[in-house]
């Protein structure tokens, strides 16, 4: 076995467990806000580099993806290639997001690539989708949305509450 390979396979077998995708700002303090699912797990982080991401997520393994994603093309392939070198090489077992324009490249290769997503849908939308959401619905392996009026928009979905509810 040659050593590009031997890496590539060590590379994958110390890959993250999760993989946490969100925007900074409020989806962030909200995917945060969830840590008692995800803190016994490894993981790695994908946000933006901004200053509460740095601040929150201090000690933890994060990557920077590329901003602004509102609309932008750009951003969207920039992170397209991003998304699909991180998770070629980590392998991670699940995604986890709680969305906005950075999720959305991450959960597309992540499903390609067979890995379970678990999408937060934000605690903003009440009654109606997010675009981010409705670009990912079909890739997401289960739904959560924090409003009962939304579940009711999404049978889908699972509704447990908000997740400020657990904090």
């Amino acid at each position: 076995m040659d050593g590009e390979r031997r890496r590539r396979l060590h590379l994958r077998e110390r890959g993250p467990e999760l993989l946490l995708v969100c925007s900074s700002g409020g989806h962030l303090q909200q995917l945060y806000a969830l840590r008692t699912a995800w803190e016994g797990f490894s993981r790695v982080w994908v946000t933006f580099d901004k200053t509460d991401s740095r601040s929150l997520l201090a000690g933890e393994a994060v990557v920077f993806a590329h901003g602004p994603t509102n609309r932008s093309i750009r951003a969207l392939l920039l992170n397209l290639g991003l998304a699909t070198r991180l998770l070629v090489r980590s392998r991670p077992r699940a995604i986890l997001t709680t969305g906005a324009g950075v999720a959305v490249p991450f959960v597309w290769i992540g499903r390609l690539l067979g890995v379970h997503v678990v999408y937060v849908e934000s605690a903003t939308r009440i009654d109606a989708p997010s675009l981010s959401l409705r670009l990912v619905r079909p890739f997401v392996s289960h739904l959560y949305v924090q409003w009962p009026e939304l579940h009711r928009m999404l049978p889908e979905s699972r509704f447990r509450g908000s997740v400020f509810d657990a904090s």
